[in-house]
């Protein structure tokens, strides 16, 4: 009677902590107001494992220690700017988005096959809801417009829709792998990703549009690599066609709307007029660097666009250095050349959490290359990435087949 009594409060433990997984992608779709509804989920997900357990492996600790200097080189930065309201919250979310990272990834340590598909079923839910809205803000659908769109793109419940874009990539890569795997039908995966790709189209963001078409090819070529026999790969082969004519077909679709295809010809360019010239986005980043040479301590959080027009840097390995001085620049660095090093070798480790890491590694890989065009140091999807990547790595490699 005791043994079944246990097992029946490990059972609700279980569901307890899945559900407040679950709870954490899910409402990670409202990006609009801070504090967002991740956060106070985060809190949630957070008191349960405290309760439920939780465990740290000593494999996660170059993780905390990079992602520690990297804040800490970011708070000698803002002494100076302490009186700036905007710069002490920059840092304030910089050190939550550290924590979030190091929390999931040890959460992965546990149960991680069943973790990991709720949290991949709460993100397809929220991807889901923020991409109604944004193809409602669209097409402005009830005067959704002015809330849900920017500069005339789906930026859906999101500030900018160049977060939007990319934010929609990882349950759009689960989905197809799903198909070429065989886990669903080619229909039903289209089916469960055509919402999200719509409103991925939408929002006219390069770098979404980049970061899929990247991520996907990442994700096929591994896993017609890690295939079982020749078999799977001619089914790999055979869908990837048959999923790339379906997709040229919708495009050619959209773009026989001339509303669609004016804005699809203006952001198909490469270079944008605001991308060029000597106080262009490339230029400032350019003219920043001799002056970060002689600033050990960085200009500061968020004062590069006082030094440079009101610009952003656009480029997370610039920010790294105008934000958190030498210390928090070198340290992203070395966390970015860690986390190359820990994603390839995952994905060639056999396991019930291969297929799982492989999309992932694909998507974080894409997005931490991304850097070099946005400033990318505060997407909470990033963080939630980069914790799963690396407490997938932690997990050893008899772990890593049992669970």
């Amino acid at each position: 009677m005791g043994s079944g009594r246990r097992r029946g409060l490990a059972i609700s433990y279980a569901a307890i902590t899945r559900g407040a997984l679950w709870l954490l992608t899910a409402s990670s779709w409202v990006a609009l107001i801070e504090p967002s509804p991740y956060e106070i989920s985060f809190l949630l997900v957070v008191l349960v494992f405290a309760v439920t357990g939780i465990r740290f492996s000593q494999r996660l600790l170059p993780l905390a220690f990079l992602l520690l200097a990297f804040n800490i080189g970011g708070l000698f930065s803002l002494i100076p700017w302490m009186s700036d309201p905007d710069a002490v919250r920059f840092m304030a979310v910089s050190l939550y988005l550290m924590v979030t990272a190091v929390v999931l990834a040890a959460i992965i340590a546990e149960d991680s096959l069943r973790r990991l598909e709720t949290l991949r079923k709460g993100y397809l839910f929220a991807v889901w809801c923020a991409s109604i809205a944004g193809i409602l803000g669209y097409f402005n659908v009830a005067g959704l417009g002015d809330s849900f769109t920017l500069y005339g793109r789906a930026s859906g419940t999101f500030k900018d829709p160049n977060v939007l874009g990319p934010y929609l990539v990882l349950p759009i890569v689960f989905g197809l792998q799903h198909i070429l795997i065989g886990r669903c039908g080619l229909l039903r995966g289209l089916l469960s990703i055509s919402v999200p790709l719509a409103a991925l189209f939408l929002t006219f963001s390069r770098g979404g549009w980049g970061n899929l078409a990247a991520s996907v090819l990442i994700m096929v070529t591994l896993c017609f690599l890690v295939a079982p026999d020749a078999s799977r790969r001619a089914r790999i082969v055979a869908l990837t066609l048959a999923t790339l004519m379906l997709a040229a077909v919708a495009l050619t679709i959209a773009l026989s709307f001339d509303d669609i295809r004016a804005v699809f010809q203006e952001r198909a360019t490469l270079d944008q007029s605001y991308d060029q010239g000597v106080t262009g986005r490339f230029g400032s980043q350019l003219r920043s660097i001799p002056l970060l040479l002689d600033a050990p301590n960085g200009f500061g959080p968020l004062r590069f666009r006082w030094i440079f027009n009101q610009q952003d840097p656009h480029n997370v390995y610039v920010n790294a250095f105008a934000s958190y001085g030498w210390l928090g620049g070198f340290a992203w660095l070395a966390l970015t050349m860690a986390t190359f090093y820990i994603g390839f070798r995952l994905v060639f480790r056999p396991g019930p959490t291969q297929h799982h890491a492989i999309a992932l590694w694909s998507v974080l890989f894409v997005t931490i290359l991304q850097g070099v065009q946005i400033d990318t140091d505060h997407w909470r999807h990033f963080y939630l990435m980069l914790g799963l990547v690396w407490g997938l790595a932690a997990l050893p490699r008899a772990d890593g087949l049992a669970r």
